[in-house]
């Protein structure tokens, strides 16, 4: 897609290069093409070839990396995001959301627990030099 064609398709904002998308995101360009690699983002292309972008890619890309920092793979997250544009899910779908959900939630109770023992380390050290 060109940037001609991409602006016929209603994309009223200014493209944005991957670089952009990658600073904005805090991510490295290579994680980007990733992404792209596995099917989560497309880009648009300029006339000289450079990847073009919608702003909103940036937000996209932060999802990602909240996903993976969650543990889901690029398969469940490929799976999430018909169900974010549509607004709507299927009975499989719905069953990998919960199971990942309650996945997060047992692992945010191990971290929790880490931390309250940690607080307790700290507080009976903090008396001792």
């Amino acid at each position: 897609m060109t940037v001609t064609e991409a602006a016929a398709e209603g994309g009223t904002e200014p493209l944005i290069r991957i670089g952009e998308v990658a600073r904005g995101a805090g991510v490295s360009v290579r994680a980007v093409r990733y992404y792209e690699q596995q099917g989560l983002l497309t880009a648009g292309r300029s006339p000289s070839g450079q990847r073009l972008y919608q702003p909103d890619t940036v937000e996209r890309v932060r999802f990602f990396q909240q996903m993976y920092a969650a543990g889901l793979t690029s398969r469940n997250i490929a799976e999430l995001l018909p169900c974010i544009e549509s607004g709507h899910t299927d009975a499989e779908q719905r069953t990998m959301l919960h199971a990942e959900r309650d996945r997060i939630r047992a692992r945010i109770d191990e971290l929790q627990t880490a931390l309250d023992r940690l607080d307790q380390v700290i507080e009976v050290t903090a008396s001792h030099p």
